[in-house]
């Protein structure tokens, strides 16, 4: 574990509600703003020193699942994401309480540990989870409970939210203020389909989880990386890595919790948050479509790799099915000594971070 040591950034006993989003903020792909009150266990990964000052220098999403403990990617927080080994980004904080990310609203809580999943493969992103611990505990009805095995969450056709601050458009339009699209948990034979390996990607069962629309349409992006799928109530899911954004066929894939639950647990500490808890709210059931958990009988593969971004450097050159998660990228001014980050183009299979 590689501890990371930071000054308190403030009590956050005293977090204030942020206010709901601008009305003139456009909408996520296939989704809409919602209030941080109705998600307080979604959070933000910022660092102004790596990303730069806009939008509070998020380049992440994560999770609160206990009072002290954030999940997240184990991408997020990567070299070829920070620029830097993550013990030397050094104003890393995770922003609590905070829908619009252009106000002063919530927390930014400076981090106590790290913890990311040795275990993690950059190439397939199998494993792709990691643990912070905050300096300060947020208050109590904050965290959300995970989804364990065997729960009827992870049924096929379950209604879902993914929750998130990136890209809202798939061309590298980023959310200033959170949002939320309506998905559905889609069957294992429709994912192994959508992503039967090479440049595409890797659906593997046993550890991710895929979710969206078989038409495409509503789905995470750049930006959103490690960020909430909510279904039943429940964390199901992180968000992961996907062909393009929203696109038919290509559901975006996500890291499966109960897969990572015993890794969380050991990291975690202290009690788990009930489900039952009103931090969490109803999921709305949208209308289900025909046939979610029926494979798909084709699906379009990608015709050329993500191109390599200027000023990139050799870990945008490399060649295989490496899998860039969908992390957010910078918007302007350019973010200090920090390797840019490509956007996903249709088709293409990238993680899901954010702006760079």
């Amino acid at each position: 574990m590689r501890a990371l040591s930071y000054p308190l950034a403030g009590a956050v006993a005293l977090l204030l509600a942020a206010p709901g989003p601008a009305a003139a903020d456009r909408l996520v792909i296939g989704g809409q703003p919602v209030n941080v009150s109705e998600a307080p266990w979604a959070v933000a990964l910022a660092s102004r020193d790596r990303f730069g000052a806009a939008r509070s220098g998020q380049f992440c999403g994560g999770v609160l699942v206990s009072r002290t403990k954030v999940v997240t990617a184990a991408h997020c927080l990567s070299h070829e994401v920070l620029g830097v080994d993550v013990g030397e980004a050094r104003d890393l904080r995770v922003i609590v309480g905070r829908g619009d990310l252009r106000s002063g609203s919530g927390a930014e809580v400076a981090l106590r540990d790290t913890w990311v999943n040795p275990g993690f493969d950059a190439t397939t992103n199998a494993g792709d989870v990691a643990v912070l611990t905050l300096a300060e505990q947020v208050p109590a009805n904050f965290p959300i409970a995970l989804a364990q095995a065997g729960d009827q969450a992870y049924r096929p056709g379950t209604p879902a939210k993914v929750y998130g601050w990136g890209d809202m458009l798939g061309n590298g339009t980023y959310a200033q203020t959170l949002r939320a699209a309506g998905v559905f948990v889609l069957g294992d034979v429709f994912c192994e389909q959508a992503y039967p390996g090479g440049p595409e990607g890797a659906y593997r069962r046993a550890s991710m989880l895929c979710a969206g629309r078989p038409e495409g349409g509503r789905d995470a992006c750049q930006g959103d990386s490690g960020g909430p799928l909510v279904a039943r109530g429940k964390l199901v899911g992180l968000v992961s890595w996907g062909s393009g954004c929203a696109q038919p066929g290509h559901p975006g894939v996500y890291t499966r919790m109960s897969a990572v639950a015993p890794l969380v647990a050991a990291h975690k500490g202290g009690a788990a948050p009930q489900s039952a808890s009103p931090a969490v709210p109803p999921v709305v059931t949208p209308l289900l479509p025909p046939d979610v958990s029926q494979p798909v009988q084709q699906v379009p593969t990608r015709t050329q790799p993500a191109p390599a971004p200027e000023g990139a450097g050799q870990a945008s050159a490399q060649t295989g099915p490496q899998l860039p998660p969908r992390i957010a990228p910078q918007a302007a001014p350019q973010p200090p000594s920090r390797p840019a980050d490509g956007i996903a183009p249709q088709g293409t299979g990238l993680p899901r971070r954010g702006p760079q």
